[in-house]
């Protein structure tokens, strides 16, 4: 097996043209990191530091004014078939004249694959979810959580190399929130796959991930690293409990906290 990094993010810089006679808006500048194969890497950085533009350069919806994204080695000039992308709001994700199993089949279709593989696909991932049975169902007729759940199923159906997570889980309760957590953890053991996951809870970060990849204030740059040395499986009561966990968060709360100046020059 490869060496290489399953996602590799070089130098990544992007700016968006502003308004009248004002200079361009410094979004992104001259981010890097990488994401090894089955690891999952979280993201956090203070609110408005360009999390959501970072993703959407590395997802191929947002070409970026400098530097690239590659994955698998193979720069990414367009959203790739590789990747499969969940989103914060599962509102506007989820077409609410489908059924549960439209939804997960709609992307599909493009695959060219067999409608008899498509039906095993589509009712493997539900199962996976905890959604078995619901296939019948439309969006509106399901909890925030189990039309969030439907989106993960979506996304694990297209058995993409790289998921990425879009604050995915920032628009349910507390409870929801931990079960769609403990979900996600479950699949990406099973699955072996390859997560980055954006998130602005800080507990939530540490909770998931191998490592955290911490982000300065806008313009976004990589400020730190800081690897998730937890024990797994996780636990919601133990894991968070755990001495190490309350530094763990502690030192990524600081590099957030941390004055834009002082986290630039580092």
């Amino acid at each position: 097996m490869s060496d290489a990094p399953r996602l590799a993010v070089s130098r990544l810089h992007h700016e968006f043209a502003g308004r009248g006679d004002s200079g361009p808006i410094v979004a992104l500048d001259r981010a890097c990191f990488a994401v090894g194969r089955g690891e999952f890497v979280a993201m956090v950085g203070p609110s408005g530091s360009g999390k959501s533009t970072l993703l959407r350069c590395i997802s191929g919806l947002l070409r970026p004014t400098a530097g690239e994204v590659r994955i698998d080695g193979t720069v990414v000039s367009d959203v790739p078939d590789a990747l499969a992308l969940v989103f914060q709001d599962y509102g506007r994700s989820l077409y609410p004249w489908m059924t549960v199993h439209g939804n997960v089949d709609m992307p599909l279709r493009r695959l060219g694959i067999s409608r008899e593989e498509r039906e095993e696909r589509i009712s493997a991932s539900l199962a996976e979810v905890g959604l078995a049975g619901s296939d019948h169902r439309f969006p509106w007729q399901l909890s925030g959580g189990m039309q969030q759940r439907v989106a993960i199923a979506r996304a694990l159906a297209y058995k993409p190399v790289i998921l990425l997570m879009d604050e995915p889980f920032a628009s349910v309760d507390a409870q929801t929130r931990a079960d769609l957590q403990d979900t996600t953890l479950d699949v990406w053991r099973r699955h072996d796959s390859t997560v980055l996951f954006v998130t602005h809870d800080i507990d939530e970060s540490v909770y998931l991930a191998d490592r955290v990849v911490v982000l300065t204030g806008a313009p976004a740059q990589v400020q730190a690293e800081i690897s998730v040395d937890l024990p797994r499986p996780r636990d919601q009561v133990e894991t968070l409990a755990l001495p190490r966990f309350i530094e763990l968060r502690h030192e990524v709360a600081r590099l957030i906290r941390r004055p834009a100046a002082q986290a630039g020059a580092t």
